[in-house]
């Protein structure tokens, strides 16, 4: 220190210039410093904005990759949701950590009952024509000793055979009666068709109907069909009858209708529907097709009805008056007539396992079994209960899902805890996952009552006819006609499932119902009152 001191310069000037000299240089080394620590900081910025545009990138390469393989599976794959059963089983192995048996150990086959093979055998009450053959005189001699062979029997095969439709007239002869006075005539009534003044029968409005609405067979094609047996009926007119056909079974709609509200349980879902000259609508535009499953047991009502909207007002107007158990899908246009009518929501499970296959289908060939493969095991086990508890009672079935299915669902609850922060929520498992959380009160509302159904599987199947239907027609002209049509849908499937075949049922409707004249009668013609044994003793019309 003494030497540094020395070296100092003794006058004021000097150590001024020196102390000077000093401050930059402490100045320039601060200066540089901060230079350094921003460039550290923004170093670090741009390496964390590279991290998160990496992970981003990552996010996004992952999702595309899982809708590249989704798209190719629905495109190639078979359509099932069915996964094979051994990819479970891997699954479970390695989550439940159970023993494996040793190689040595023997493995008990339980016996079982095979189903005898062969062809099924024709249904009794189809008409049976005989047709016998006989040896001749010269074959019924005996080669050893010349004598007559006796008859000890017969063999009997039967073959299906069909006969074209068969197409009639039928001709309404009026008597005519007079008094020689004469100023008294009369002519015999004509019974109440239900088309005044057409040529159109039951029997052929029967099936018409049932040609479109149940085989999918649009009128143009029902239209060339006839002209191929010489019969010229433009389409316009068969479109007619079927407004006019669906006006008829009103009455019976409106019957079915009050049956199903008053029953506590419904499902509902919705599709579109194409609707050419709509008001205030360009026919480009989409409107839908609303579907209702209820009734009471035993009893089911299938219902179709229209609306140019999809909002939570239809709802509020299909279901005024009614309580209970309302099941859908996740559409939140049914929230509004929950809230107002103080429903029970019930979800549909069958869409969280849809979107747990996707989320496995999306995968691609990855051999590694992730958390879609646990959230669709585990939902199976959920309906591996369902298929145990179907043919039990009502109070069997609560007492099973209580005892089985409770604690599968509380093992759900807690994996889906863990899991969702876990998973990125744009993937195909995080939309699933996050489904699954957003519906669960839904979807676990079931287990409340042994009437309930898991899933809303009974009105998607319902409202497939109607569907399968639409790729065929493609669209409704008018909104008379698709109402119509709304009325022709509901009263088929509705008798389908009460099972009544439907060509008899409408054929039955179409004579009876323009001859009833009370609310009593209209109530004994409902596909969930009368039986095939009541429809058949109606004979049609033959010469």
């Amino acid at each position: 220190m003494k030497e540094v001191l020395n070296q100092l310069p003794d006058d004021i000037e000097s150590l001024k210039s020196l102390v000077v000299e000093q401050v930059l240089k402490l100045t320039e080394t601060s200066t540089h410093n901060k230079r350094l620590a921003a460039q550290n900081q923004r170093y670090k910025a741009d390496k964390q904005a590279v991290v998160q545009k990496n992970k981003h990138l990552k996010t996004q390469i992952l999702t595309l990759q899982e809708q590249l393989n989704l798209a190719l599976a629905r495109r190639y794959a078979a359509s099932s949701e069915k996964i094979n059963p051994n990819q479970y089983r891997l699954f479970d192995e390695a989550e439940t950590d159970q023993e494996l048996p040793p190689e040595d150990a023997e493995v008990i086959v339980p016996a079982h009952t095979r189903k005898k093979g062969g062809r099924k055998k024709l249904p009794k009450t189809l008409p049976r024509v005989e047709v016998v053959y006989e040896l001749s005189t010269a074959e019924r001699i005996c080669p050893h000793d010349g004598a007559t062979l006796a008859e000890i029997g017969e063999v009997t095969s039967e073959q299906l055979d069909i006969v074209p439709a068969k197409i009639q007239v039928i001709r309404h002869i009026r008597k005519q009666y007079a008094c020689a006075c004469g100023q008294c005539i009369r002519t015999a009534a004509l019974p109440n068709q239900p088309i005044p003044k057409s040529m159109a029968s039951p029997g052929l409005l029967a099936h018409i109907s049932v040609s479109k609405y149940q085989d999918a067979l649009p009128l143009y094609r029902q239209e060339t069909i006839l002209r191929r047996i010489g019969v010229e009926i433009p389409r316009a007119t068969l479109a007619n009858w079927m407004i006019r056909s669906g006006k008829l079974i009103q009455p019976l709609i409106n019957l079915l209708r009050d049956q199903m509200l008053d029953y506590d349980i419904i499902q509902m879902d919705e599709t579109t529907v194409q609707v050419l000259k709509e008001p205030d609508k360009r026919a480009q535009s989409k409107s839908y097709i609303w579907l209702q499953r209820g009734g009471p047991p035993g009893k089911p009502v299938v219902l179709y009805d229209y609306d140019p909207g999809r909002s939570s007002q239809v709802p509020k107007r299909l279901l005024e008056g009614f309580s209970g158990y309302l099941q859908t899908d996740g559409y939140d246009g049914y929230n509004a007539v929950v809230a107002a009518n103080g429903l029970v929501h019930l979800g549909c499970m069958a869409h969280a396992r849809r979107r747990f296959n996707d989320a496995v289908k999306a995968q691609g060939r990855n051999k590694k079994r992730g958390q879609a493969h646990r959230g669709l095991s585990l939902i199976r086990q959920l309906y591996r209960v369902e298929t145990l508890a179907r043919k039990l009672t009502v109070e069997e079935r609560y007492a099973m899902r209580q005892q089985q299915a409770t604690p599968i669902i509380k093992e759900i609850r807690e994996w889906l805890k863990d899991t969702l922060p876990q998973i990125s929520p744009s993937s195909a498992t995080g939309k699933a996952l996050s489904y699954l959380h957003n519906e669960w009160r839904h979807l676990t509302a079931y287990l409340k009552d042994g009437r309930l159904e898991i899933d809303n599987n009974g009105a998607e199947n319902a409202i497939r006819p109607f569907v399968l239907g639409r790729k065929n027609w493609l669209f409704s002209t008018s909104v008379k006609g698709v109402k119509s049509s709304t009325n022709l849908y509901s009263l088929i499937e509705t008798a389908k499932a009460n099972a009544l075949e439907p060509y008899a049922y409408l054929r039955y409707i179409f004579t009876e119902l323009p001859k009833a004249d009370t609310v009593e009668a209209i109530e004994a013609m409902l596909p969930t009152t009368i039986s095939m044994d009541q429809i058949q003793l109606i004979k049609p019309v033959v010469y």
